[in-house]
Formats: C-alpha cells, structure tokens, sequence
C-alpha cells in the first residue's frame, strides 16, 4: 500500500492535482485535530468541498488518506531540513543542523501528533520507517555515512548509527512534548543531541559545540 499519486495527464490532470492536494490538507486538519481513529471521511470531503465518492477515486479507503498525509509531512520535513543545511560547511555541522531541523519540526503539535504518534500507531513501524526512510532518514543516513568518512571511521556500521541517532532525536522530540515548559525542553534536547553528535564522532570544544560551526 502507498499514498503516492499516480501518473495523470490530459485535460484533467490539472484539476485531479488540485483535487487531491484539497483532500490532503484537509485530511492532514481532520487528522491532526481527531486523530486517525476519530477522523472521518465525510468530514474531509466536505471541508475539501469534495463528494464522499470523488474522494474514494482518489484514495481507496482511509488508511490510504492517511497514508498519503504521513508522505507529504515526511516530503515537507525534507525541504526544511534541505534549506537549513544548504550553506553548512562541514558534514558533521551539515548532519547536527539537520537533526536540529527535524526536531524544530516536531515542535509544531500538529506534525508531531501525525508523525511521531499516530503514524506508527496507525501504518504500523515498518511502513513509517520506509515512507521516513526516503526522505528525513535518507538524509541522516547520507550524513553519518559523510561525517564517519570525514573522522576515518569506516569500521563503524553507518546504517546501525543511523538508526540509533534517529531513535534517540524521535525521543527527544517525544520527551520535550511531555515537558511542562516545552520550550526549555526543546533547547534541552537540541543542546543534548549537539553534545551527542561532537561526542560520538570525536569532534567539539569540551562544551557540545563542533569546531567549525558557531
């Protein structure tokens, strides 16, 4: 199962894109506010001014919906973490910043709600790994890969490393939403996972900072 949009073309394709990207956003506002549980479809089809059957046309049931909602959010995490690394210098800051990112996104209680919660609970581990796999995590495993190159550690298994950092931010950002005054928790793990990072790969000044990026 997949949320992917098919392949359109022809006079309708325009108007299918436009359809879909209403239910979507609607969906993803159904789903954040109700849970996946709670939602319901007549109510995203009339908040995308969209028919109960033109909705099933382009999604075949709810869990489908869902699914396509978690690809977006996991597209759009992406693009943020993308524009905030474009300019790092170094592959070890490139990846801290990235993480840092990720766990800005999460602060939103909307994406953390859909994407920390609900979509393990509701596609289960193994889809929500893949669908985070090609985007966010795709990212984290590029820059481990990069950053154990950059410090000579290639008797280090980069995908074991990948997974450990990427549970340990999805923690952070679950614990930090816990938190009585989220923002002092937010800076907490943030600082925590720059430690973290400089500790693991060897690099920093002795105050969680890396040496090459202020």
């Amino acid at each position: 199962m997949t949320g992917s949009a098919p392949t359109r073309r022809g006079p309708n394709a325009v108007r299918y894109a436009r359809t879909r990207a209403s239910l979507l956003a609607a969906a993803r506002t159904v789903f954040a506010e109700e849970g996946f549980i709670g939602a319901r479809t007549d109510d995203i089809s009339e908040r995308a001014g969209v028919t109960r059957g033109g909705l099933y046309h382009h999604f075949e049931d709810k869990v489908a919906l869902f699914d396509a909602v978690i690809e977006s959010i996991a597209m759009e995490i992406q693009k943020r973490v993308d524009s905030a690394t474009e300019q790092i210098p170094s592959n070890l800051d490139d990846l801290i910043v990235g993480c840092e990112e990720f766990l800005a996104a999460m602060s939103d209680p909307a994406l953390h709600r859909l994407y920390l919660i609900e979509a393990p609970a509701t596609l289960g581990m193994n889809r929500w790994r893949e669908i985070d796999g090609r985007y966010a995590g795709r990212a984290l495993r590029d820059g481990v890969v990069a950053t154990l190159t950059d410090y000579s550690m290639s008797h280090v298994d980069a995908e074991a490393l990948a997974a450990l950092i990427s549970g340990a931010i999805n923690e952070g950002a679950l614990w930090a939403a816990e938190q009585g005054d989220e923002p002092i928790a937010q800076a907490s793990v943030r600082d925590s996972v720059r430690w973290m990072l400089n500790r693991v790969f060897g690099a920093g000044n002795g105050d969680g900072t890396s040496q090459s990026f202020h």
